[in-house]
């Protein structure tokens, strides 16, 4: 073998190398977001069923856990996580939780077929839902979102948690001081913080995997996600259940993508093209935005009744 070739080789081998690692990134982003759209279907139809007494109480997870309907959402939730764990691994943050934008319209695609309703799904803003996919991808396309380090610092994990408790705080006593869709969306946009939060901690947990099996289990990241997640999912489903899918799952989907993007700059040192590079980022940004709203105008989501086409039964709970 010539000098020459052993040259190629060790050229192309690399760009080979990321362009695969990026694809199944990209795959799995896509599984997450089809899995989490279901999820929220799924969920929100048994969550429109659950007493609006029950919000912001234990009572309404208890209540939720005896319908059939809700543990299958959480199935979806199952499969979601470790496509998401999978995503992470393979690529940086701020390529995988902006693909979960694509989790707004396929939930109300999803929702229009969970209901058997085709008109409604005739009534689609395809035009909106094909605006926010080509934006996204161009976005991604023009950013080209890459990760320097697979691990954060604890000072700076100090920080980002002080940061994220502080606006935590302030959405949920925001919202516990409103009602109806101003409330679904505060509390939609604190789950999309804490699943952010969940999607930078799983990214350190799956580092902490180079250690082995002992490494992971004997780094807090993991029981970081443990608590980050079951606290996140407490939040979407009092989401759900305080208004329509038109206040919670925008706030959700496009709140998690941007905060997302944001931990994986100040965490893990991610970087996305600067310069001129911004202004198309500013217009695919814009164009997502616009097409969110008008998908979010659909028929479908504005229901205030949400997926729940049957009688809420009558379940016995001491709060």
């Amino acid at each position: 073998m010539t000098a020459l070739d052993e040259a190629s080789i060790h050229v192309h081998l690399p760009m080979h190398t990321i362009g695969v690692h990026t694809l199944l990134c990209v795959l799995f982003a896509l599984l997450t977001a089809g899995s989490n759209a279901c999820a929220a279907v799924l969920q929100r139809k048994a969550a429109a069923q659950v007493p609006p007494e029950r919000s912001m109480h234990v009572s309404l997870i208890a209540d939720l856990i005896r319908r059939r309907v809700w543990l299958a959402g959480i199935g979806m939730v199952i499969v979601a996580a470790v496509a998401q764990a999978a995503a992470l691994a393979t690529g940086p943050i701020a390529l995988v939780q902006p693909i979960f934008i694509i989790e707004l319209p396929v939930t109300l695609v999803l929702a229009a077929l969970a209901n058997h309703n085709r008109a409604a799904l005739k009534r689609l803003p395809w035009s909106a839902i094909l605006l926010t996919t080509i934006a996204l991808g161009a976005g991604l396309a023009v950013a080209q979102p890459s990760g320097a380090i697979g691990s954060a610092q604890n000072t700076s994990w100090v920080i980002a948690l002080i940061a994220t408790a502080l606006f935590e705080t302030v959405l949920i006593s925001v919202a516990m001081n409103t009602k109806g869709e101003p409330r679904a969306a505060l509390l939609g946009l604190a789950a999309a913080c804490g699943y952010a939060l969940t999607a930078a901690l799983m990214k350190n947990a799956v580092s902490d995997l180079d250690e082995g099996v002992a490494g992971l289990f004997t780094n807090w990241h993991i029981y970081g996600v443990a608590v980050a997640g079951v606290g996140s999912l407490f939040l979407l489903q009092n989401a759900l259940q305080a208004g329509s899918l038109v206040a919670s799952q925008p706030m959700l989907t496009v709140g998690d993508a941007l905060i997302s993007i944001s931990y994986g700059v100040t965490l893990f040192s991610e970087t996305l093209r600067d310069g001129w590079w911004l202004v198309p980022q500013i217009i695919a940004l814009g164009a997502i935005i616009v097409g969110c709203v008008q998908i979010a105008k659909s028929p479908l989501a504005a229901e205030t009744s949400g997926l729940a086409t049957e009688t809420a039964p009558t379940v016995l709970l001491s709060s």
